[in-house]
């Protein structure tokens, strides 16, 4: 005879079953609970927690990839126990990186062998990428003036003002001057004659941004190269240029085979670029590649005896996960170059199709170009009624996250929206946007005016300012102007447009 037990409902731990039954606290934010909670509850909590968080798939302010083949998410996860820096332990995943390099200085032209080894790294993104870059420029810098006698205290860098804060960051970390040229109504791109007007014997480089986080747009590295060599020969300077291609180092040399921007012009010591944007995969990985050896000092790379080994390192980032570097060459051998081609083209194409509805609504402005990087950025011709800011706050009830900005000196009263198109970013989805931008629109103008620049007088209030702000325009322009400069002071602590 075979006894059995049937454990009754009243004795299960029910707590356990869904996390709400278990949480009948407020959940820790300060402390570690001293108790445990079951595993299913746990999960559940956490997992009801991110359920407040924006889409990604809808999260059009982003350059980073959100989606990728389920047969990569598996190499990621089988690999996302792996330490990249063991690279003893793990020599096939630090061969991968290796491959990634010389494929992608190949990929922009830099001067190796068929079987030569590429100078470069893997790095956790571009802002990192970027750090690296920078630093061999400045010890490359300093090197050169010692040996002339001359003082190393005064480094600089040039670029635009419509760099991405990293390089900021660059310039504030690691004590360089950052010269900007500032922009004008326009013209959202570095003027490569204006930059080189900047460059002095303390300038380590010129930065040139291929595809500008605020319109996508190709700066004109060709003609920088060209104005940079002519001053250079002129003065005895051989100052280099780096270009900071994180997102449109994967799409140009699909798109436009023909654009000189890379190592085919002499003055470009090392380009970066970002694995995680249109490099197609998970956020966390960029790159760095130079020309040659020569251009990256010996003294920024370290031998590590770790675990038994030698390692040489030249990063900001110890320890990493290797899944990232992984699946990008996944990516590279998946997809090859027509895979990448076929990718980019489409992107174009559905950002096109956006171009077209947005224009045809009449209310916008396009200030992006068909050559760059695949987005849609668009100004509102008449401010007078609602403004971009209202519209992107808007946009949010439909589930779009769709950034609202100000442009950086000298062209601050100019307030864009900006669509970024991924390979997720479908022809559907397209038309869906526009549908929505048109209704948010008819919404807008029912409602009556929060500010009318036509009125006599209008009032931008802030809780922040000393005391409230009352102007009467002398113009439209001047009354824009101030609008612009009251959402930049009511946004100015959100990150929410270019990254």
């Amino acid at each position: 005879m075979v006894v059995t037990t049937t454990i009754s409902d009243s004795d299960e731990h029910l707590h356990s079953t869904f996390a709400s039954r278990y949480a009948r606290t407020s959940l820790p934010k300060f402390k570690i609970p001293l108790g445990s909670m079951p595993k299913d509850a746990a999960y559940q909590i956490v997992k009801d927690e991110l359920m407040l968080d924006g889409n990604p798939r809808l999260n059009l302010a982003s350059f980073v990839t959100t989606w990728m083949e389920p047969e990569c998410d598996k190499l990621i996860m089988a690999s996302i126990n792996k330490n990249y820096v063991d690279m003893d332990v793990y020599p096939v995943t630090t061969e991968l990186q290796n491959r990634c390099v010389n494929m992608i200085a190949h990929l922009f032209n830099a001067p190796v062998g068929e079987s030569e080894t590429a100078v470069g790294v893997g790095t956790i993104g571009s802002s990192e990428a970027i750090m690296l870059a920078g630093l061999a420029f400045k010890r490359k810098w300093q090197a050169k003036r010692k040996a002339q006698g001359k003082p190393t205290d005064k480094p600089n860098i040039v670029t635009g003002a419509n760099v991405q804060v990293c390089w900021e960051k660059f310039a504030r970390y690691f004590e360089v001057e950052l010269n900007e040229v500032k922009l004008k109504e326009g013209y959202y791109v570095m003027d490569p004659a204006k930059a080189v007007e900047m460059v002095d014997e303390n300038t380590i480089c010129v930065a040139a941004i291929l595809g500008s986080t605020l319109t996508g747009e190709f700066e004109d590295v060709k003609l920088l190269n060209e104005l940079l060599s002519k001053k250079n020969k002129e003065t005895g300077w051989d100052t280099p240029i780096h270009v900071d291609a994180a997102s449109g180092g994967f799409i140009a040399p699909f798109l436009h085979p023909e654009l000189e921007w890379d190592f085919s012009l002499p003055l470009v010591k090392s380009i970066n670029v970002s694995g995680h944007k249109y490099g197609l995969v998970y956020a966390g990985v960029g790159w760095v590649v130079w020309r040659s050896k020569e251009d990256l000092p010996d003294e920024l790379v370290f031998h590590i005896n770790y675990l038994g080994s030698d390692q040489p390192t030249f990063t900001l980032n110890f320890s990493k996960g290797s899944s990232q570097i992984i699946a990008q060459y996944y990516q590279f051998i998946r997809l090859g170059f027509e895979g990448y081609k076929d990718i980019m083209e489409s992107c174009m194409e559905n950002a096109k199709l956006l171009k077209q509805g947005i224009t045809k609504t009449g209310k916008f402005d396009i200030l992006s170009k068909d050559i760059g990087v695949p987005l849609v950025a668009f100004s509102l011709k008449d401010s007078s009624r609602y403004t971009v800011f209202q519209i992107s706050e808007s946009l949010r009830r439909f589930g779009w996250i769709v950034p609202a900005y100000t442009m950086p000196p000298d062209a601050e009263h100019v307030a864009v929206l900006r669509v970024v198109i991924r390979e997720d970013f479908s022809h559907s989805l397209a038309e869906r946007l526009v549908f929505d931008i048109e209704k948010v629109i008819k919404e807008m103008e029912d409602l009556p005016p929060r500010v009318s620049l036509e009125s006599d007088h209008f009032t931008l209030d802030h809780k922040a300012d000393e005391q409230h702000l009352r102007k009467k325009p002398k113009n439209a322009d001047e009354g824009k102007k101030e609008i612009c400069s009251y959402w930049r002071r009511i946004s100015g602590k959100k990150t929410s447009s270019v990254c």
